[in-house]
């Protein structure tokens, strides 16, 4: 060891500089690279005897939530669409959180017999509901079409939830207080409905499409908030934040291989699934969150959502064409 020690004094002392920068950026970037992975809810509220349905929860960030709320005492429901990836998320979700009441339902939200076969499994399965957690999303896929022939992206993120969510509001009702939580995105700021060609028929992009997608949850949460007043069921949408996930699988395989490049570095300052998971589960449980519904948050705090997620008349309109799409009275 003495052998180095002098050597590396030796450089130390003719670099100064240099190794001072060094330390300094490696610092600054760790600095970082903490502030991004924002804000971690310290509620410290049980969920013994309360019962959490959680969408896409067999990865990600879904999977993440699925093992704080089974660490509160709720009992979990995944409702997935792979179930032998979702069986296999269950069994690790019981063995992180230590609590066996953790349980595997089929939900394809393409589909909308399947949105409505789980619907009628929990309702008669279930003696209650105290939080539901719209969680699984598609990000930047091809123009594909859900079963029922909506465009996969708005089919997926907001049409299936929507009808889950409208299908389960009694047995929410009855659980009440209760919860709505939906994840939504920062590209809701540049989104816009399409009224006029809801499915993107005319000219589909990827991205456009998302962001009408993550909108569409930020008013749908909105207008909820409003029908629900007094039924002591709240509601609650969020930015979860950029995460290394699953959701990207059709975004970065689709850069040219320069733009993949220059991606690849910034991996370093996205957020883990746990990380990205802790607005869902400030939304879900903190108790100062109890009298505020149809807000949008991020990093663990209230923030305002975009001009147009702000939109009450849209919000209407919205709820009444997505009503009918989903063949909802």
């Amino acid at each position: 060891m003495q052998h180095y020690t002098k050597p590396v004094k030796e450089f130390v002392e003719e670099h100064t500089t240099g190794v001072a920068v060094v330390l300094v950026t490696g610092v600054g970037l760790l600095v970082l690279r903490r502030w991004l992975a924002g804000g971690v809810c310290r509620s410290k509220a049980r969920l013994d005897g309360k019962t959490v349905l959680i969408t896409g929860a067999n990865t990600g960030i879904g999977k993440e939530t699925a093992v704080d709320m089974a660490k509160r005492g709720a009992r979990v429901i995944l409702a997935c669409r792979d179930m032998d990836r979702a069986n296999r998320a269950a069994d690790e979700v019981r063995t992180r959180s230590g609590n066996g009441n953790v349980i595997v339902k089929m939900l394809d939200l393409a589909s909308l017999q399947s949105v409505r076969a789980l619907a009628k499994d929990v309702e008669q399965t279930e003696e209650r509901l105290d939080i539901l957690i719209n969680n699984a999303g598609i990000m930047m896929c091809p123009q594909w079409k859900t079963e029922d022939g909506f465009e996969m992206q708005f089919g997926v993120n907001h049409l299936g939830h929507f009808l889950l969510t409208n299908l389960l509001l009694d047995l929410l009702k009855k659980s009440a207080p209760s919860r709505v939580v939906s994840v939504s995105s920062l590209a809701h700021d540049t989104g816009k409905i399409h009224f006029d060609d809801i499915n993107l028929e005319k000219n589909y992009d990827p991205l456009i499409s998302y962001r009408q997608s993550k909108l569409a949850n930020v008013l749908f949460t909105r207008e909820l908030a409003l029908r629900l007043k007094g039924t002591g069921v709240t509601t609650y949408t969020l930015h979860p934040g950029v995460i290394n996930t699953e959701l990207g699988r059709h975004f970065f395989p689709s850069l040219p291989l320069w733009k993949r490049l220059l991606f690849m570095p910034l991996f370093f300052f996205v957020k883990t699934p746990w990380q990205g998971a802790q607005t869902t589960i400030y939304c879900a449980v903190s108790e100062s969150l109890q009298d505020s519904s149809g807000l949008y948050y991020s990093d663990c705090a209230v923030k305002e959502a975009a001009p147009q997620g702000r939109d009450d008349a849209a919000a209407r309109r919205l709820w009444d064409l997505s009503a009918s799409m989903v063949g909802l009275a």
